[in-house]
């Protein structure tokens, strides 16, 4: 593109990575100084190129992560997220591009033939100083950036600028859709290294108020023998670093055991009392809290299959606990297995939880060793018990389908729990015997 007369700047995530000496996965450049044409006709001889956004001049190079577009105009016309224009101008200057940016750290940009760095907005002086600063109030535009701000500062470890917090205050996720929320919430846990961090940025900003659930936990009290932390919200920012000190790399695995931790208490502020001898009380907010982080959720995302994997490690995260102090067997221990699918998950959850309360500092986790060893000999330990006994069990002893198959094979999966039966020979067994008292 430089032997055509143009030239390619790397800008926004790719560059503030490499300043933070992170890897980046993916490549960003604007063209500047040719239009769609020419820049496809610079780049055509030397890569395989992904055309499907040629009408936006954008250019992807195959196989390398590398996305080339010209800097771009944008112009607000309505309240929503849509109500943009957005066109391409290669006759824009790199200050001018920047200036469309969130943030000052991500208004930097850098010439990858002569290694210079334009930073019109001092973003390199904010990364230094981890600060975190918007480039002009055209950020006001599009409020999900308060959003992006939070999960910034959780994987940067950066703080926000009070001028860039007052801003915040005066914006509204209104007209925002769940889509673009869930990204940035799915960023926040998956990427967040002071995940606390970045939720409190949001509650200086205001916005605790958008999710109720959250704004909850503020200032309730817990009883400081067992949380010297303070309230459950600075709780649950502690546990949710403890969380991602501990992140496997599994996104799906991580994802499920964060929102959980990040859910496992709100079950509190409609529990908690302090009974006759001053003691803080929260009964059942494990069990309690189901419904409530399901409300939650439902303000994020609409995937029925987290709320599927995540309520059950909230309702349950006292578990590992309670079966541990009472030396529970295996029924127990399996039935815990069949209600949370991963047992593995719950005692991430139950980690989180005992650990995220400083500066109390348990002296080890014998509850989920325990658990975690129980459960392995039991081979259940990343698993639900399957059931031994199926529908072709039933039909083997002449049984015609009916209404009575379900009864009859959840009878037997209780008894499979119960460990009254462990295997398919003795589950046949069983089943001849059941079927006689039920039919």
């Amino acid at each position: 593109m430089s032997e055509t007369g143009g030239r390619a700047l790397l800008v926004g995530g790719c560059v503030r990575d490499g300043l933070l000496g992170i890897p980046a996965k993916d490549v960003d450049m604007e063209a500047y100084g040719l239009d769609a044409d020419a820049v496809e006709a610079a780049l055509s001889p030397h890569f395989q190129l992904d055309t499907v956004g040629r009408a936006f001049g954008v250019f992807i190079l195959k196989g390398l992560d590398i996305d080339i577009a010209p800097p771009r105009r944008e112009s607000r016309f309505g309240p929503k997220h849509t109500d943009f224009k957005v066109e391409g101008d290669p006759t824009m200057s790199p200050r001018e591009a920047a200036s469309r940016r969130d943030f000052t750290v991500n208004a930097i940009s850098c010439d990858p033939l002569t290694g210079e760095m334009l930073d019109p907005y001092d973003g390199i002086a904010d990364l230094k100083a981890r600060r975190l600063c918007h480039v002009s109030d055209a950020f006001s535009e599009d409020p999900l950036r308060v959003l992006r701000g939070m999960q910034f500062i959780a994987r940067f470890n950066l703080e926000a600028a009070p001028e860039t917090v007052a801003l915040c205050q005066k914006l509204s996720p209104e007209h925002l859709p769940m889509e673009r929320l869930w990204e940035e919430w799915k960023k926040l846990i998956l990427k967040g290294n002071q995940i606390g961090s970045g939720l409190r940025f949001i509650q200086a900003c205001g916005w605790l108020q958008n999710f109720p659930e959250l704004a909850a936990l503020v200032g309730c009290a817990q009883d400081p023998q067992w949380h010297p932390e303070g309230d459950v919200w600075t709780h649950t920012c502690h546990c949710l670093d403890v969380y991602a000190a501990k992140r496997t790399g599994d996104e799906w695995e991580d994802l499920i055991v964060g929102l959980a931790i990040l859910c496992h208490d709100m079950g509190k502020p409609d529990t908690t009392y302090t009974d006759e001898n001053g003691r803080i009380r929260s009964p059942r907010h494990d069990v309690l809290g189901g419904p409530i982080a399901k409300t939650f959720l439902e303000r994020i995302t609409r995937q029925k299959k987290i709320f599927e994997e995540v309520l059950p490690l909230v309702e349950q995260h006292m578990r590992p606990l309670s079966l541990y102090r009472e030396g529970a067997g295996d029924s127990a221990i399996r039935r815990l297995a069949a209600r949370v699918k991963r047992i593995d998950r719950l005692v991430r959850v139950a980690h989180a939880d005992t650990f995220g309360r400083p500066p109390f500092k348990p002296e080890g986790f014998p509850e989920g060793e325990w658990l975690l060893k129980k459960t392995a000999e039991l081979t259940i330990l990343d698993n639900a018990p399957k059931p031994i006994l199926q529908g072709r069990h039933l039909i083997d002893l002449g049984i015609k389908p009916s209404k009575n198959f379900g009864k009859i094979l959840d009878q037997a999966y209780e008894a499979q729990l119960d460990g009254t039966f462990t295997d398919e020979a003795t589950g046949r067994d069983y089943l001849k015997k059941l079927v006689l008292e039920i039919l």
